[in-house]
């Protein structure tokens, strides 16, 4: 096979890949401008606020948890990262303090042996609605994490795209300066 023939199906193959790399490009931009749209709106509407600086509820913190909540404090709950903080920063910690840290599964069971225990229907009340919460801002976190993931190929697959484009345009002017190969020379046989 000729060089200048491989040279532009191998151009022409890098074209439908840029091709193919730009459409995905644009879905991904799509899915993570959805995304992170979603999370947002979600969010906001929850009218979730970060304590105020120096509040107890941040005070009462360990250090390394009010470290993480000071830097949103007074702040509306808006974003994945913040949903994160609000879990597992503060939200946990509090949970962690109601029933010597028990889950609400421990503490349901407890409850269930004993119906009548009101300290302990409160305990079950108080971690339901806290770990319900906590894992609903955590899975904000995960989906606005997976729009994040979703920008960065973008700007990849982009990149790619280009790339190929360029070497695509590349092999192409490449074909047309490959000399066809001579006609190989009819040996004359010598008596």
């Amino acid at each position: 096979m000729n060089r200048s023939v491989v040279d532009r199906v191998v151009a022409g193959i890098g074209l439908v890949l840029a091709a193919v790399l730009l459409v995905a490009t644009g879905l991904l931009f799509y899915a993570h401008s959805y995304v992170h749209g979603q999370v947002r709106d979600q969010l906001v509407e929850q009218k979730i606020t970060f304590p105020e600086a120096g509040s107890e509820s941040i005070t009462s913190l360990p250090k390394a948890d009010q470290s993480e909540v000071s830097q949103y404090a007074g702040q509306d709950l808006t974003t994945g990262a913040q949903a994160e903080v609000f879990a597992d920063h503060y939200i946990k910690v509090h949970l962690g303090k109601i029933a010597d840290g028990q889950t609400y599964s421990e503490v349901s069971t407890k409850a269930q042996a004993s119906p009548d225990d009101e300290t302990l229907a409160a305990q079950v009340n108080t971690l339901f609605k806290g770990e319900t919460l906590r894992g609903l801002l955590l899975n904000a976190y995960a989906f606005d994490t997976m729009a994040t993931i979703a920008f960065i190929a973008a700007w990849v697959s982009l990149a790619g795209a280009l790339v190929l484009v360029v070497l695509s345009v590349l092999g192409f002017l490449h074909s047309r300066r490959v000399i066809a190969p001579a006609a190989p020379e009819a040996s004359v046989a010598t008596a």
